[in-house]
């Protein structure tokens, strides 16, 4: 090589092998080549996604270079977990076992090419690994460690054929105590879905369109029981029942609004524990806030039997609260009070209504409820206003309000350093940002949120809110089982949490147990009656999961009414028509579906290789954890005369 036509650069090099490839060779050359072809699609396909270029693919080996350790080691990452799931679908005998070595180096480069001691140490770790498992080097774990959320097994320093020092050897861990190529239950669908939500909502900012969903809070809820007054009020529940609205704010300035709104939020927060209470989720209740409007009708719209009204002020040190308890259907006023005291007293006096509530309403505790729910989160009232500040601005669900609503929380956590639902707010607000591509790097912003909710749980493990945000980082992260694992501990400690419910149903559904996840979907849209629309394709496709075919139509019918365009909607109907035997409904709505999204193609569909998806809510289809699902669904849409 001529000195002037070379240059050197630092790189993070990944150099990949199949284990075993002379002996797949020999038993079967075709199919051998077809599983590479595949594979390398795959190896192609992710090191794109994640900013990493392809140098060479000699043979059987892959060679690629990223200028991020972080980027190479997530991507290594999530190619084993796909191809652990590819190779599942294979006899034993025929799975393609890629070994991969990841090294930070530097190396000479030349048309493209790259040589160097740092190609041949990533070359070298690469025989080290395991089948399906990856190996670093100790530079390269030195960027990468406490970066992502994986552990590394140290398996000290070697001697390597052609380098004179030794190389420290780690080997990469998906999860404590895990190995990488161990983890079998990842569908591609899923993640695949979180990329290009992220990509998609970057995109969306340049053409001025939609935003995934949010997680807890949406701003646009919708209504699956009405939103005109043409349905049957959804009935009492056999249980005490409360709606708390959100408070007027009698200050006069926009600008205390937070105050006012806290106050409603955190009443219904602290409620919301409690197992011999129903609680309307916060989202249906701030649905009729800066509204004149009678609670009789509140009352019926949210199928409650009491409804929780006030205002609130706060100046010179002191807080205004007037609250009042009323009986919905007669307009009996149950309880009400007037509290002028000193800001120091305020979370006193928070806890002073909700025993109020709990005693009017004849409400029984359980045994250990008592001291779970009426635990004080922070004696700091700085910090407590921080915490409300954060909360409104989460609610106002824009990139911008996000931001400050980090700040805001951080200040709280700053100021008073237990004060677990911070954290937890904290990790609800990062996620949003992750959903909602308003992160440029959503996957550092998910391990923030993972780190913040674990820090609430050190703090009280009975902090519900951490416990869902965790459990649904486990979902993005394809965990399923730690997911619902997690999912079933926040609804556990808390019975009227909505969100939980539903995230829970979703991940019992991806998990192929609709049984199970019914009654939580159905919980969910009780709780929250004017809610996230996927809320209502969930229940659809729970009931086509469990052979209850004309339930699915009905349902999913009213989903795309008010989701028209939605591509897994259109996609889980046909499906549904076809296990019903309605063969001409399928075949129209195998139709629509071409309509709608001209470049379908049931071959890219099947393996995943494409998405059809307008900007929307993509995590909740819920199949695809189970990969025999996605055949009996290409199997329906082949069947209504898709190709």
């Amino acid at each position: 090589m001529e000195p002037e036509s070379v240059e050197r650069k630092l790189t993070a090099i990944l150099s990949a092998d199949v284990k075993g490839y002379s002996r797949l060779m020999g038993d079967d050359e075709e199919a051998t080549l077809r599983t590479l072809t595949a594979y390398r699609n795959v190896f192609s396909t992710y090191i794109q996604q994640h900013r990493g270029r392809v140098v060479n693919t000699p043979g059987d080996s892959i060679l690629a270079d990223f200028a991020s350790v972080v980027d190479a080691v997530r991507c290594a990452v999530e190619i084993q977990r796909e191809l652990a799931e590819r190779n599942a679908e294979l006899p034993e005998h025929r799975r393609m076992l890629f070994r991969m070595g990841i090294n930070l180096g530097d190396v000479l480069v030349k048309d493209g090419a790259i040589y160097g001691d740092g190609v041949n140490i990533a070359a070298r770790l690469e025989a080290l690994a395991d089948p399906g498992g990856i190996s670093v080097s100790g530079s390269a774990h030195e960027q990468v460690k406490g970066k992502l959320d994986l552990e590394y097994d140290y398996q000290g320093k070697r001697s390597v054929k052609n380098i004179m020092e030794t190389v420290a050897v780690y080997r990469v861990l998906s999860y404590p105590g895990a190995a990488a190529h161990r983890v079998v239950g990842v569908k591609r669908r899923f993640a695949r879905s979180w990329r290009t939500a992220a990509l998609a909502a970057g995109l969306a900012v340049l053409i001025g369109g939609g935003a995934v969903a949010a997680w807890y809070l949406l701003t646009q809820p919708t209504s699956f029981f009405a939103e005109t007054k043409t349905r049957e009020p959804p009935p009492l529940p056999d249980k005490p029942s409360l709606a708390v609205l959100p408070f007027v704010n009698s200050s006069g300035d926009p600008a205390q609004a937070y105050f006012s709104d806290g106050m409603a939020e955190e009443i219904t927060t602290t409620l919301s524990k409690l197992s011999n209470l129903f609680v309307i989720a916060t989202d249906s209740a701030f649905i009729y806030k800066d509204r004149d409007v009678d609670l009789e009708d509140v009352g019926q719209e949210l199928g409650v039997r009491h409804v929780l009204a006030g205002s609130a002020r706060r100046a010179d040190g002191r807080f205004q609260i007037d609250v009042r308890l009323v009986e919905a259907a007669t307009g009996r006023q149950v309880w009400s009070e007037a509290y002028d005291r000193k800001l120091e007293e305020l979370i006193t006096m928070q806890h002073e209504i909700t025993q109020r509530i709990v005693t009017e309403l004849g409400v029984e505790l359980i045994r250990g409820e008592e001291e779970r729910v009426w635990r004080r989160q922070t004696v700091n009232l700085e910090a407590y206003d921080a915490y409300l500040r954060g909360l409104e601005l989460d609610r106002r669900s824009t990139p911008e309000a996000n931001a400050l609503a980090v700040t805001a929380l951080e200040k709280a956590i700053e100021l008073d350093a237990n004060f677990t639902r911070a954290y937890a707010s904290l990790g609800t607000v990062h996620i949003r940002s992750v959903k909602n591509g308003w992160s440029r790097y959503y996957f550092d912003t998910m391990e923030r949120a993972f780190a913040v909710t674990q820090q609430a749980l050190a703090l009280d493990e009975s902090e519900p809110e951490a416990h869902a945000i965790l459990g649904f980082v486990h979902a993005l992260k394809q965990e399923p089982e730690l997911a619902i694992h997690e999912l079933q501990s926040a609804v556990a400690l808390c019975p009227n949490c909505s969100s939980a419910k539903a995230h829970l149903a979703n991940a019992l559904l991806r998990k192929g147990r609709p049984e199970e996840a019914l009654p939580h979907i159905r919980s969910a849209i009780r709780l929250e009656p004017f809610h996230p629309s996927w809320y209502i394709l969930a229940l659809g496709n729970t009931y086509r999961r469990m052979g209850r075919h004309e339930d699915a139509i009905g349902v999913l019918n009213e989903y795309l009414r008010q989701k028209p365009e939605d591509f897994d909607g259109h996609i889980l109907l046909v499906a549904a028509y076809v296990r019903a035997g309605l063969e001409e409904r399928a075949k129209t709505g195998a139709a629509e579906i071409m309509r709608l999204f001209p470049n379908f193609s049931l071959d890219s569909y099947e393996v995943g290789a494409a998405d059809f998806r307008p900007i929307k809510e993509i995590w909740y289809v819920g199949d695809f954890f189970d990969i025999r699902e996605r055949i009996r669904i290409v199997d329906s849409l082949r069947r209504a005369g898709l190709e």
